[in-house]
């Protein structure tokens, strides 16, 4: 019975004892790991997302605008801009075509980094108007993610 519960007691003990130092370090040095893996594959995906949001959104306004120029039988000047979708403009010839709430719910969308979205019309890309983002940099140009994404088809 006593060398039993020697045996006992050092099973117990063992149970008790914990984990050590170097085994918490061993996991926390694979926690890391696995991090720094997540990160480096997730973040250029954030990226590539932004992009394809702005594309998107891009894709979203041209409807709105063709709408507006079927009701209102033309787009909207560079002047009345993107607010022409949310709110009938000033100097607007048959503004009871308009509408009724606009054709965009709560107006134009700021693009994926924060600033509005461009609008030029006539278009300087070939099409009726240009639409487009500046990209990350908020530049005109630029390449990569700091490229503009507009309306335009790329060459």
């Amino acid at each position: 019975m006593n060398r039993k519960s020697k045996i006992e007691q050092a099973i117990q003990r063992r149970r008790q004892r914990g984990i050590t130092l170097v085994e918490l370090l061993v996991v926390l040095s694979i926690l890391a790991l696995i991090s720094a893996i997540v990160v480096i594959n997730i973040l250029p995906e954030q990226d590539r997302a932004r992009v394809r949001k702005a594309k998107i959104d891009i894709g979203v306004i041209e409807t709105a605008l063709d709408q507006y120029r079927l009701d209102m039988t033309r787009y909207p000047t560079s002047e009345q801009g993107l607010d022409a979708l949310r709110t009938v403009p000033r100097d607007v010839r048959q503004p009871e075509n308009y509408r009724p709430g606009g054709y965009l719910r709560g107006g134009a969308p700021l693009d994926p980094w924060g600033s509005s979205y461009v609008y030029v019309i006539p278009g300087e890309r070939g099409g009726a108007f240009d639409l487009y983002s500046l990209g990350a940099d908020g530049e005109p140009g630029g390449e990569g993610l700091d490229a503009d994404v507009g309306n335009w088809i790329d060459d």
